[in-house]
């Protein structure tokens, strides 16, 4: 069944006209007919069949039928700072960490940071990204969207984590995921640039009371400690199994 995301309240038992991101991709890229059936999510953890009823050049129309719950929800919250990598890194660092169950991702600034962005380019570079959120939660069958936060500095984020568990990786930790014990579901999960954290990043990581953990005896690149991490907490903790 194609699932479509549209960013309106969809409202069950009633005619509507799809967004043009739905349009392009129903019409023009899989080029469905009238009378085909598709699932619609608005982000409300809710699903609703729909069928096409009206194509035209500019504009399609759907019937809806019944709305129903249908919770994929990992039970962690997890939330990402990722500090920005080049290229298309930071967008599969997105796509798949929204398929493993991320709720929020932050993108972040620190000293290390290789990738140069300012002004509309980084309102576009976020909008884009939550694009790429939305489009992963319509293939992994995820209906509640992730939030993907506005650029934050790698300071300012860390200091507003109340009531987390913050994790960072760091190759001089004693203990991996397995060792971990949480106090609640909420996780923030640091991952740094490429060429790593600063002495003084990481001390104040320290100072905010992260707990440094250790995936394994490999340096992992940053695009893929991240999936890995977050894998095993929700093999320890989540859904996975």
């Amino acid at each position: 069944m194609v699932r479509i995301f549209q960013p309106k309240a969809i409202l069950p038992n009633s005619v509507i006209e799809l967004d043009d991101n739905a349009f392009n991709h129903i019409v023009r890229v899989l080029r469905m007919k009238q009378g085909e059936s598709i699932t619609l999510f608005d982000g409300s953890n809710k699903i609703t069949e729909a069928t096409i009823s009206q194509i035209n050049k500019k504009n399609l129309i759907v019937n809806t039928l019944d709305s129903t719950i249908d919770d994929r929800e990992s039970p962690l919250n997890i939330h990402l700072g990722q500090v920005l990598s080049r290229g298309e890194k930071m967008e599969f660092t997105i796509q798949k960490s929204v398929e493993l169950g991320v709720n929020t991702i932050t993108p972040l600034l620190s000293n290390r940071c290789g990738v140069k962005l300012d002004g509309d380019r980084l309102d576009k570079k976020v909008q884009q990204w939550q694009k790429i959120a939305q489009s992963a939660c319509e293939q992994c069958g995820r209906n509640i969207v992730p939030t993907i936060n506005p650029i934050q500095k790698l300071e300012q984020w860390c200091a507003t984590l109340d009531n987390y568990t913050k994790l960072t990786l760091h190759p001089r930790a004693q203990h991996g995921i397995n060792q971990l014990s949480l106090i609640n579901s909420n996780i923030a999960l640091l991952i740094g640039p490429e060429g790593g954290l600063t002495e003084t990043e990481i001390n104040m990581t320290t100072e905010q009371q992260f707990i440094e953990i250790l995936l394994g005896p490999r340096i992992l690149r940053t695009e893929t400690v991240a999936l890995t991490a977050i894998t095993a907490l929700q093999v320890k903790f989540g859904d996975l199994g």
